[in-house]
């Protein structure tokens, strides 16, 4: 028959699936009582009563009547966020990292927060900055094949190495599904996956981690919102009066999760003839000036509407270079994040 430190080091193996840590790891055997061939425990989980608890529960039980106990009475607990924080916070998320994290968010798709999220991120890099971006647009990611990114990330000692390109680390769901699928999880899954991007990725000294988030106010931007102890997001819409109106859900989120609004970055504001110099306001006007009014924050750039200049032979089809004029918008757009964010 175990004793308890024996207990607890069989019953510490197993994981708690919420958190996807080991009951040793977060001090999760909170209590140890053993009478003859009957062994009491109290469990703490990050999160208790889910049905994944009745998983484990068994595994427990299984564990120790293999190991000749006939009764094995449990109980659980919270762990309680002190207890989580000491055993999981991911060292990109200490406040010693001294990384600033910007989550880039709109109301609704189709607007260009995906085009910004690269684009900046580069911008930042070409500024001197050690730069990061999460793509978590899990359902809808896209920054890879914008970026041009065809390697897939490495894996030494347990720690994922993320792809680099134009100075800046990239993760992404689609580094880790076949041939484009569709990803068919439900949001605590979603959770699990964007928890790995946090602690399980190498991300070394970072300046800067952006977050490309989906559009809306839906699972995965609550949970980028409460994984972070502190961020800054920037709210991407377009001119058109619809537009901006949603936005403002996603703002007004931000600011009911205490992150600090950075700005707004009115996106495809204008059309600009190559031919006569004219601006075509293609989908109107005044959306970011009413977006702006309506969360009190500043707009810090209008971006044109237009492509890339095509490289064959260097293929990043989303990343404005190559002495592209919109280069320039979104380096002082980069200028005034540093500012706002270092100044």
């Amino acid at each position: 028959m175990l004793n308890e430190q024996e207990i607890r080091e069989v019953v510490g193996q197993l994981i708690d699936p919420t958190i996807e840590r080991s009951l040793a790891d977060t001090n999760g055997i909170r209590d140890v009582r053993i009478k003859g061939d009957y062994v009491s425990l109290k469990i703490a989980l990050a999160q208790a009563g889910s049905g994944e608890q009745l998983t484990l529960q068994q595994e427990i039980v299984k564990e120790l009547k293999e190991k000749g106990f006939k009764t094995v009475g449990l109980r659980f607990e919270a762990l309680g966020d002190h207890g989580i924080q000491a055993a999981t916070t991911p060292s990109i998320l200490k406040p010693e990292s001294g990384t600033t994290f910007i989550a880039i968010a709109s109301g609704k798709g189709g607007v260009g927060k995906s085009t910004v999220s690269v684009n900046l991120a580069v911008a930042l890099a070409r500024a001197g900055k050690k730069v990061g971006l999460i793509d978590a647009d899990i359902y809808g990611f896209s920054v890879p094949d914008m970026m041009g990114i065809e390697t897939r990330p490495t894996v030494v000692n347990d720690r994922i190495i993320p792809p680099e390109r134009f100075g800046v680390k990239v993760i992404s769901m689609g580094f880790f599904v076949e041939d484009n699928a569709p990803v068919i999880w439900r949001g605590p899954m979603l959770g699990k996956m964007l928890n790995n991007f946090f602690s399980d990725v190498e991300w070394g000294d970072l300046d800067y981690l952006l977050l490309d988030l989906p559009p809306g106010t839906g699972d995965v931007a609550l949970d980028i919102h409460s994984m972070l102890p502190s961020c800054q997001e920037l709210i991407v819409t377009t001119p058109h009066a619809t537009a901006a109106f949603v936005a403002a859900r996603a703002g007004a989120m931000a600011i009911k999760t205490n992150h600090r609004l950075l700005g707004i970055i009115e996106n495809m504001a204008y059309f600009e003839s190559k031919v006569t110099g004219e601006k075509e306001y293609v989908f109107g006007s005044g959306g970011g000036e009413k977006l702006s009014e309506a969360l009190k924050t500043d707009i810090l750039a209008k971006i044109p509407l237009g492509q890339p200049y095509a490289n064959e032979s260097d293929f990043a089809p989303s990343i404005y270079r190559d002495d592209h004029p919109f280069e320039t918008h979104y380096n002082e757009l980069a200028a005034r994040v540093i500012e706002k964010v270092e100044g």
